[in-house]
């Protein structure tokens, strides 16, 4: 047992070590170029200047690219079944990667069901919902799959939900800034960017579980050969990276769910989850840009950052006092040394994961699914954990936009109870496919694979939109917060 999971912690460990700073590198010279981009073209669209044309040519210019309210009905047609296709297939995966499918679904509530921008990204976030909550059901009856340790990563789950929700908020408040080809520009760069760095560390796996199963077959067919030769039989014993490497404690289904269910953990982050909804709620009933408006907003601030706080601090310390005793077995299921510099960096990615959510409207799975990869987490983990953290993230969206009427409840109800059937069906297929070919490769390829058509989806819809603004002389800078 011991060698198994030093081979599995191996394993992982390697691929853990690959340097992040080529990724960073990107991120950032890319992030520049939008920027150096963004100046260009307001430079070159300035308000006034294009008000005086539109006049001279008797037309109006559009200062603002806000959407009216668009919700078709609720009826049976070719849409509705290209609608339900897709977004079964986009959810069931989805989920499976961990990131959700925000930019498959945004994409096709919008161009085949009809609905303006708003609505289909609230509608978005309901099936994000739905399928990550029956996900989350699903895991919750399934054992860890190299160790006896609850499948869902709960100290990883309290480090990112809280700055996950607070750049949520401010990826939604940038929305209403934000130009929408400037967004689209940015999420095209980072799904790029996020679907090739996980793309890779699949093919790394992929290689790593070849080696470990031509060693293990070799071992197995030197052991009857001895057997053969032998009045002793010996039981080969071996290490497979992603499958169970000993027989765990047989438990019955609601054995495994009490065992699985951290209730101290959860109770913490319902607090947030509540939080967080009572600070949005007061703060759609006040007026925009209002002294109370942006009271409530700044105390978001705190709330996100002392769990942050709280759950960081017992990392480090638990962490540094295991080093001091010469174990070397790491706190949760990162397997990185955690350090000021390391939480920094999670706060960071957890701020970006949830300002791309708003933006989007996904649930930041986007970034948070590569980045459990990243940091060291097997893939089944990974998907579990950042399934369970933007189940809480796109419930509390969906509350709010039901409060807000942003969406058609029966569109939501028929989308929500496809997303959890998708769930449910995508994560029983893909887990046996991992146990029959002993491969957990297959759901960062999957991951990587979602990751990259919602690139290409906001790619497509961002450039005929950005077209057609064009054309309809509509203004392409920024707009403004308070009006």
């Amino acid at each position: 047992m011991a060698a198994a999971a030093s081979t599995t912690a191996g394993l992982y460990g390697r691929l853990n070590r690959a340097s992040t700073r080529g990724f960073l590198a990107y991120v950032a010279a890319a992030a520049a170029c939008a920027a150096v981009l963004a100046c260009f073209v307001i430079s070159s669209s300035d308000p006034a200047a294009h008000a005086h044309a539109a006049a001279a040519s008797n037309g109006a210019l559009r200062l603002s690219s806000r959407s009216t309210r668009v919700w078709p009905d609720l009826e049976f047609n070719w849409r509705l079944v290209v609608a339900t296709v897709v977004g079964f297939l986009g959810s069931a995966f989805g989920t499976v990667g961990g990131v959700g499918g925000g930019g498959i679904f945004v994409p096709l509530l919008n161009l085949v069901l009809g609905f303006d921008t708003k609505s289909a990204a609230a509608l978005s976030k309901c099936m994000i919902m739905g399928a990550s909550a029956s996900s989350v059901w699903y895991n919750l009856q399934v054992s860890h799959p190299t160790k006896e340790a609850p499948v869902i990563d709960y100290k990883l789950a309290l480090l990112f939900q809280p700055m996950l929700m607070l750049g949520i908020t401010i990826g939604v408040e940038l929305s209403v800034v934000f130009p929408y080809w400037l967004i689209t520009v940015l999420i095209i760069i980072l799904f790029i960017g996020t679907s090739s760095r996980s793309f890779y560390k699949g093919i790394l796996m992929w290689k790593e579980e070849t080696r470990i199963l031509m060693e293990t077959q070799e071992r197995d067919a030197q052991s009857k050969s001895d057997a053969a030769t032998s009045d002793v039989v010996f039981d080969p014993s071996y290490a497979e990276p992603l499958l169970p490497q000993h027989k765990p404690t047989e438990k019955s289904g609601l054995e495994t769910l009490w065992f699985n269910l951290s209730w101290k953990n959860i109770l913490v982050l319902m607090t947030v989850w509540s939080s967080f909804l009572v600070l949005q709620i007061l703060k759609n009933n006040s007026q925009t840009c209002s002294t109370f408006y942006w009271v409530i907003n700044i105390l978001q601030v705190p709330a996100a950052v002392s769990v942050f706080l709280w759950k960081a601090m017992e990392l480090c310390r638990d962490s540094s006092a295991r080093r001091m005793n010469g174990n070397l077995e790491c706190v949760c299921e990162a397997s990185i040394e955690w350090s000021p510099a390391q939480l920094i960096f999670c706060a960071f990615c957890g701020l970006l994961g949830g300002t791309v959510g708003g933006l989007l409207g996904s649930g930041g799975g986007f970034i948070l699914g590569p980045l459990l990869l990243e940091l060291g987490c097997i893939p089944q983990v990974a998907s579990a954990t950042a399934t369970f953290v933007m189940m809480f993230s796109s419930s509390l969206s969906v509350v709010e936009f039901y409060f807000l009427g942003r969406f058609p409840l029966p569109y939501a109800g028929y989308l929500i109870f496809i997303s959890i059937l998708a769930g449910f069906w995508g994560q029983c297929l893909v887990r046996k496919i991992v146990h029959v070919l002993k491969r957990a490769s297959l759901i960062v390829f999957i991951l990587s694979s979602v990751i990259f058509a919602s690139a290409l989806t906001m790619g497509v819809v961002g450039t005929e939109k950005s077209i057609s603004m064009i054309n309809n002389h509509e203004y392409m800078g920024f707009l403004s917060f308070c009006e």
